[in-house]
């Protein structure tokens, strides 16, 4: 038979292992709430997508490329632009994304 005081030894043992793990986990949950609470300010502070976006070009050089607000192909050097200055760049020669067809939803067309 085992000794009652080396059995209590092992539980006593393994409660505090076990309660380290449950602190452990309580930490990580802290932690993941922490991230959400994060990530959720991140959306409510980034800026509306703009309705309408032009591509520029590499360094100084012209526009390359006319998008809908949010279309996925638009590349890093894109800004907003109002409505008037996308169909006033469709209009000057620059290429509409034909992914999203601006020039379909401004109704300009060749």
């Amino acid at each position: 038979m085992s000794d009652p005081s080396t059995r209590l030894a092992q539980l006593r043992f393994l409660e505090r292992v076990q309660l380290g793990d449950l602190e452990r986990t309580r930490r990580w949950i802290a932690d993941e709430e922490r991230r959400e609470v994060e990530r959720a300010r991140g959306v409510a502070a980034r800026p509306p997508t703009p309705d309408w976006v032009v591509e520029g070009g590499i360094g100084a050089g012209p526009p390359v490329y006319v998008h809908i607000g949010g279309c996925h192909m638009a590349g890093p050097r894109s800004r907003g632009a109002a409505r008037d200055q996308a169909v006033r760049a469709l209009v000057d020669g620059v290429d509409a994304c034909p992914h999203c067809r601006p020039d379909s939803a401004l109704g300009v067309f060749e």
